[in-house]
C-alpha cells in the first residue's frame, strides 16, 4: 500500500482521486472509484438543481460505504447557478469532502468549516494555491498545463508546477494534469505530490456513464489529440481535437474573434450530446494530454488495482535497480 498525508486525510486506501467532471461525475462512476479504494467525486453542477444533487448523493451512498466527495466549480457563466444553494445541499447531506475549483473557495469556507468539511481546492498556480491555503483548505490539487479543462494562463507543466507547489505549501498537494498510469503516479510521488487526480483516465472506464464511442476514441488517441481553445480570450481550455474544436481554433486564429463568434460551437449542451449519444463531432469535449496513455477501458477496480500494483513494482524494482 502507498500511504501519504492525502490517504490519511480522506480515509482512502490509495493516493488516487477522481476529479470532478461535468456530465461524467455521476453516482455509478463515483461509487466504483471509491469502492476501488480511491476517492470518487460527484460533480455538483451536473445535477440540474440542488435538490437533484441531494438525491444523487443518496444514490451514491446506496452504492458505496467508502469516502467520496462532491465537486463545486465556480466559474463565470452566462447564467450563474445558485452556488450557495448547492453548497448548502452538500453540507446538509452530510458530505465531508468537497473539491472546489474555479474561483477562490473563501466565500464558502465558513459554511464548510461549520460542518467539518475537508476542502481540497484545485489551482493552476502556486500563488493561487497559497491564497487557498491561507483561507483554510485542507489540501490542494495543482493543475499542470497538461490537464483537461482550464489549465490557467501560465502554461507550466506538472513536472515543474507540482514540486514548486509541494515545496511552497504546508498542506498536502495532489498532482493533476498528465497523470494516468503507474509511471506518472510514481513520478508525482517523487515530485512531492501526495496523490494524483485523474479525470481523463477515469472517463475511459466501464462505469463512466458516457457513450462507448467516446471511450473507444480515447484508446486511439495520441499526444497530439487535444486542442487548446480560448487562448486569445485568456480563458484557455484543453479539449479533445475534433472538427468542432478545430473550427474554434481557426476562428480564433484571425486575431479578432470574440466569444460571441464561437459561443454556439462550444455550448455545453452540444458537448453533453457527445457523451450521451456518441456523436464525436457534435460538440467539444474535455480531455487532457494524458489521453495518449489510455490504452483500454477497464473497470475502476481493475484500473486502480493495476495502477497501484505497478507503481509498487516500479518503486521496489526498477528504481531500486538503478541505485548504485
Amino acid at each position: 500500500m502507498l500511504k501519504t498525508r492525502i490517504t490519511d486525510l480522506f480515509g482512502i486506501e490509495h493516493p488516487v482521486i477522481q476529479g470532478g467532471m461535468q456530465w461524467v461525475g455521476y453516482a455509478e462512476l463515483v461509487s466504483a472509484v471509491s469502492n476501488a479504494g480511491a476517492l470518487g467525486i460527484l460533480t455538483a453542477l451536473t445535477q440540474p438543481t440542488p435538490e437533484d444533487l441531494v438525491k444523487e448523493i443518496e444514490r451514491t451512498r446506496g452504492m458505496t460505504d467508502k469516502p467520496f466527495g462532491v465537486n463545486l466549480t465556480v466559474l463565470p457563466t452566462i447564467n450563474p447557478p445558485p452556488y450557495e444553494e448547492y453548497a448548502q445541499a452538500i453540507v446538509g447531506s452530510g458530505v465531508k469532502i468537497v473539491e472546489t475549483a474555479g474561483r477562490s473557495p473563501e466565500p464558502f469556507m465558513e459554511l464548510f468549516k461549520e460542518y467539518d468539511v475537508k476542502v481540497i481546492h484545485k489551482c493552476t498556480s502556486v500563488r493561487h494555491a497559497l491564497k487557498a491555503q491561507s483561507v483554510g483548505v485542507s489540501a490542494i490539487t495543482i493543475d499542470g498545463f497538461e490537464c483537461a479543462g482550464h489549465p490557467g494562463e501560465d502554461d507550466i507543466p506538472s513536472l515543474v508546477l507540482l514540486p514548486q507547489a509541494a515545496e511552497a505549501l504546508d498542506v498536502p498537494v495532489a498532482g493533476c494534469g498528465g497523470f494516468s498510469d503507474a509511471k506518472s503516479m510514481v513520478a508525482a510521488l517523487a515530485l512531492g505530490g501526495e496523490a494524483i487526480v485523474m479525470g481523463t483516465r477515469f472517463m475511459a472506464t466501464k462505469e463512466a456513464g458516457i457513450h462507448q464511442n467516446v471511450k473507444d476514441k480515447m484508446t486511439e488517441a495520441d499526444e497530439l489529440s487535444t486542442n487548446l481553445m480560448f487562448r486569445t480570450m485568456h480563458n484557455t481550455a484543453r479539449v479533445f481535437k475534433n472538427s468542432v474544436s478545430d473550427q474554434v481554433v481557426d476562428i480564433e486564429s484571425t486575431g479578432t474573434a470574440s466569444f460571441e463568434d464561437v459561443k454556439d460551437l462550444v455550448a455545453g449542451q452540444r458537448g453533453r450530446v457527445v457523451f450521451e449519444e456518441g456523436d464525436l463531432e457534435h460538440g467539444i469535449w474535455s480531455a487532457g494530454i494524458s489521453v495518449a496513455r489510455v490504452k483500454d477501458v477497464p473497470t475502476c477496480k481493475e484500473m486502480v488495482s493495476r495502477l497501484v500494483s505497478e507503481a509498487e513494482e516500479i518503486i521496489d524494482g526498477r528504481l531500486q535497480s538503478v541505485k548504485a
